[in-house]
């Protein structure tokens, strides 16, 4: 053979091998890529996006055992080798205590802490009932359980029974006898949805108000509303048929475990009381508020106290007041309803209706202003508009103010309109959020980022007993895409935007859904083993430069019911660092694709 023909064959060979080789790549690029992809929503910085797959599908290890093998097809080898380079930590080495006490197993470390309430100097105005955390760590001991701890029951039948031992407060069953709140029926306390104003119950009670007001309509114009002094929540509780998602209110009082008995039974309810600090809750954020004998002095200090409803009241929205002075006339009585008077014409509130039910229990329903002309022809500027710079800063620690919240304005100065009727509201733009293009558009990107990967991962493809479950919190909502996409299911979310991330709860409330501020350094307002699922993306990063992951682990924990779940989206340094954590706790811990981590409380809790 001829050196020319040689050369001839041998270049023809190696066109032939890198065709072949250039078709296989494509056609394996094209099988690799047709599959479904999970971009993170988008306010993650890049630096959070590190170690992060952006496939959905995939197996998992298992921190305390070995896993099955994974499925063929599932992971791409890339990322089965990207697994197999994280090896799941040990535990740390922590010698966990349990909490002492009598107030042991309901413990609230920022509301129970009784060394910084014996040194108020006053408790006039509810000091005694507001945060006072631990400085500077707090206790780091783990709730027990009440003797005779179970699952609680499912939804929807938790609404009307729940465990006694679960929740074993028998007081508010004595004092509460002749108003049909709650009774002990053998092994369960069974709520009837009576209530002090609510004698015919609460479904006759919600259908007269909408009958009176009939813009009032539950469902439509009415999505998100607040029940102060809501005592074992009947009232949102019912509402939830109704379509309309209400935060239950009240503080930690004599009242004993109203709030415990609302979440036990699966309806949104917080610890909070209106004392001399603002609500956890943005300007502008209900639709309606509600007070049935919620005993709120409205017009102490000033009146501060109703300013503070203004404030959280959307324009245009209504306050439901159902209490005695309305109704009856004695001297006592006579003075409160004209104070009430007074300063609700003041604050320009339109009375829109005053009357009686059947049973002789009276309401009056204020109309907060749709625009501020009322505000400039007040004869007397008492109470002032607040000052425009104080408007909008997230409510935090912040004092009660004597002073009306402005309007809130659009960038053509008009007055914010209300939102789209339920359920559009949920899909529409916010009526709150900046129209620009841009932002319009990451915001409809994280609305389908959210809803791709709770259907394709978070539903089918995690270790996760979803018919378990009823509360959920997401603990860095963002734009509550996380609660949207499973707003079908029959799960409610608390939706927490954290005091140092980007303020979005504006947005979370014009999309009808419900949520509040809060600083994951200290502990959360709600009784222990209270939420069945926490959520959390790409939050503990930035969360561990600020305080020690151990305490968030030891809130977690308390937070949880047995059985109950965290969710984490993160990168694996932090999933490892959780992972130690949570194994201390004796939780059992999964990690699927490297990015989610998934475990599980027990029923273990430490010995004296």
């Amino acid at each position: 053979m001829s050196l020319a023909r040689l050369m001839k064959e041998r270049t023809f060979g190696l066109a032939l091998f890198l065709f072949l080789f250039v078709f296989l790549v494509s056609i394996t690029f094209f099988f690799l890529s047709s599959g479904k992809t999970v971009d993170l929503p988008y306010y993650f910085s890049l630096s959070d996006r590190s170690d992060v797959s952006a496939d959905p599908g995939g197996g998992s290890t298992d921190a305390d055992a070995n896993d099955a093998p994974v499925p063929p097809g599932k992971d791409s080898p890339a990322l089965k080798a990207r697994k197999s380079n994280f090896p799941t930590p040990p535990a740390l080495d922590i010698a966990w205590r349990p909490c002492e006490g009598v107030m042991a197993v309901d413990f609230i470390p920022c509301l129970d802490n009784t060394e910084a309430i014996k040194q108020l100097q006053s408790r006039r105005h509810m000091e005694h009932r507001e945060r006072h955390c631990p400085k500077p760590a707090p206790l780091r001991c783990l709730v027990p359980l009440p003797n005779g701890y179970k699952r609680p029951l499912p939804w929807p039948k938790s609404r009307d029974m729940i465990w006694y031992d679960n929740v074993p407060h028998p007081k508010l069953v004595e004092y509460k006898k002749e108003q049909n709140w709650v009774r002990k029926e053998g092994d369960h306390f069974v709520f009837p949805g009576g209530g002090t104003q609510f004698k015919d119950g609460v479904s006759n009670y919600a259908s007269f108000i909408q009958k009176t007001v009939p813009i009032i309509h539950w469902g439509r114009q009415m999505r998100v509303a607040l029940d102060v002094g809501c005592g074992v929540a009947s009232f949102g509780g019912y509402l939830l048929d109704k379509q309309v998602l209400t935060m239950s209110m009240a503080p930690k009082d004599e009242h004993e475990a109203q709030i415990q008995f609302a979440l036990e039974r699966g309806i949104p309810a917080i610890l909070s009381v209106i004392g001399t600090q603002q609500l956890v809750f943005p300007d502008n954020a209900f639709d309606l508020i509600h007070c049935a004998r919620c005993r709120v002095h409205w017009d102490a200090d000033g009146g501060k106290p109703l300013l503070e409803l203004n404030r959280v009241l959307r324009p245009g929205g209504f306050f439901v007041w159902s209490a005695t002075p309305v109704y009856r006339d004695n001297q006592r009585d006579t003075k409160v309803w004209k104070a009430m008077v007074a300063l609700t014409e003041s604050m320009c509130w339109k009375v829109v209706a005053k009357t009686m039910d059947s049973t002789g229990i009276g309401m009056v329903i204020y109309q907060k202003p749709e625009n501020p002309s009322c505000y400039e022809k007040r004869p007397q500027n008492n109470p002032p508009l607040c000052d425009q710079n104080d408007q909008h800063s997230v409510s935090w620690y912040t004092p009660l103010r004597g002073c009306i919240s402005r309007l809130p304005l659009d960038k053509e100065g008009k007055v914010i309109k209300w939102p789209a009727t339920w359920p559009y509201r949920l899909s529409r733009l916010p009526v709150s959020m900046p129209s620009e293009l841009g932002v319009v558009e990451q915001y409809n990107a994280d609305n389908r980022r959210w809803t791709a990967l709770v259907s394709d991962t978070y539903l089918m493809k995690l270790n996760i007993s979803w018919p378990s479950v009823r509360n959920i919190m997401d603990m860095n909502a963002g734009y509550g895409g996380f609660a949207a996409a499973l707003i079908d299911l029959p799960y409610w979310v608390m939706n927490v935007v954290p005091v140092h991330e980007e303020d979005t709860l504006n947005i979370i409330y014009d999309r009808g859904l419900i949520g509040v501020y809060h600083d994951w350094c200290e502990s959360f307002n709600t009784y222990p083993r209270t939420y069945d699922l926490l959520h959390s993306s790409f939050l503990f990063k930035r969360l561990s430069e600020r305080c020690d992951l151990i305490d968030v682990g030891v809130e977690i924990d308390r937070i949880v019911r047995p059985g109950g779940y965290l969710l984490v989206f993160d990168t694996i340094e932090m999933i490892n660092k959780l992972t130690a954590i949570l194994k201390s706790l004796h939780w059992s811990v999964k990690i699927h694709q490297a990015q989610y981590l998934v475990a599980q409380k027990n029923l273990w809790r430490p010995t004296s």
